[in-house]
């Protein structure tokens, strides 16, 4: 027999499940859309991670989407690539 806390519990764990791979997903296709606009305008990995003064690493981790990035950090970014920061979620 299921008891209503049992129940709420595993209601609870599932929306949370969901939310993660929400999340996750959000970060991968963000990532995937940094790396598009870097390669329409010809800029490699390096150079904009100079110009975000960020680690060649940190800015592999951010396209990769294995990096959760802060709006600050979007910020940066968008700056560098002289773009709006709503281009990001354009996917």
């Amino acid at each position: 027999m299921i008891t209503a806390i049992s129940k709420y519990k595993t209601n609870f764990d599932l929306s949370f499940m969901i939310s993660q791979n929400l999340k996750k997903s959000l970060q991968i296709e963000v990532g995937k859309r940094i790396q598009q606009i870097r390669i329409e305008k010809n800029i490699s990995q390096q150079d904009l991670a100079a110009k975000c003064n960020f680690e060649k690493s940190n800015m592999s981790r951010l396209e990769a989407g294995r990096s959760n990035a802060t709006l600050s950090t979007l910020e940066t970014v968008s700056k560098a690539l002289e773009v709006d920061v709503i281009e990001f979620f354009r996917f």
